[in-house]
């Protein structure tokens, strides 16, 4: 994307009266992530530049119809591709449904707005192996000497919630000592929109805690953060990523491979496995059933390719 021209960019007192209030209704009803609310004020920003590009159209926010923004999208088509382009445009349908409901503006302007259809591309995940692998790195580094016991113990632990829990990264730095139940294996934790839900943590990941706990976090309170810093503060979302990508290599696994990744191979293996596809969905939190379908894909896929190695007809 090419930099941005000062002239265009947002005047404070347009942040002051549209963003701003929109900004904390995500963070504070919405609890919206801070990478959500980094991705829509991108949104927002890109519409307000190409309004500056535009002196002949509307040159207000209120004043903008579903035409304007169809010429947006069209000319956004050039420097996103689609995945991008459907992210923009649901952020900013987000922010006008805001302004709608408080009376700002007097219908959303992106409803029924068509937007080119996404390709249907199927999730990258790990092997059970290539988890297998990646698990162990920290205990590899610490045994090797290059790395100390608490970001050995500490590491395994954020591996082994992302993939024994399904959690989103976001979920995982947010995960607090209260929010699990240690004796039944399960943590509450917040996802999109607030939405609560329970997951199951597995056998090896609640070893792992016990052992972290036990080690370097025996005064942890409830509302204590699970994943700290060695200084013990709560870990980010930016740090998790670091991570991962630290034992990716060391697996010699793809780097471009992020932390959702091991979200992805939780619920192909569990698919893989037998497990219902409503379950998967709940243990994801996915509001559509239609979003867990895409697993089963990699699961006919996987049981195609075995087919073709195996079948003397095949």
């Amino acid at each position: 994307m090419p930099a941005q021209n000062p002239a265009e960019a947002v005047p404070p007192a347009v942040l002051a009266q549209w963003w701003t209030p929109f900004e904390r209704h995500l963070a504070l009803e919405r609890r919206c992530s801070p990478y959500t609310v980094r991705n829509y004020r991108q949104a927002f920003s890109d519409l307000w530049r190409w309004m500056a590009g535009n002196p002949g159209g509307p040159g207000n926010l209120a004043r903008l119809e579903t035409r304007d923004l169809r010429d947006f999208a069209i000319e956004a088509q050039r420097r996103y591709d689609r995945r991008t382009l459907h992210n923009r445009v649901s952020g900013l349908r987000t922010f006008y449904r805001y302004w709608e409901r408080t009376g700002r503006v007097p219908r959303n302007p992106l409803s029924g707005l068509l937007l080119p259809k996404l390709e249907r591309r199927l999730p990258q995940f790990l092997t059970e192996e290539q988890v297998r692998q990646l698990l162990s790195g920290p205990q590899r580094l610490h045994a090797e000497g290059n790395s100390d016991a608490f970001t050995a113990w500490r590491d395994r632990l954020a591996l082994e919630l992302l993939y024994g829990g399904g959690l989103r990264v976001s979920e995982l730095v947010g995960l607090n000592y209260g929010a699990i139940d240690r004796a039944s294996g399960v943590a509450r934790v917040r996802g999109k929109g607030n939405k609560e839900r329970l997951c199951p943590l597995g056998r090896v990941a609640l070893e792992v805690l016990e052992r972290f706990r036990e080690g370097f976090a025996k005064a942890a309170g409830p509302s204590d953060p699970v994943l700290v810093s060695a200084s013990g503060r709560r870990l980010t979302v930016r740090a998790v990523q670091l991570l991962v990508k630290r034992y990716l290599r060391l697996a010699q696994l793809p780097e471009e491979f992020s932390p959702h990744k091991l979200r992805h191979a939780y619920a192909t293996h569990l698919l893989n496995a037998g497990a219902d596809l409503r379950i998967v969905q709940e243990l994801l939190g996915h509001a559509q059933l239609a979003t867990t379908q895409v697993y089963t894909h990699v699961s006919a896929a996987r049981l195609k390719s075995v087919y073709d190695r195996a079948h003397p007809r095949a």
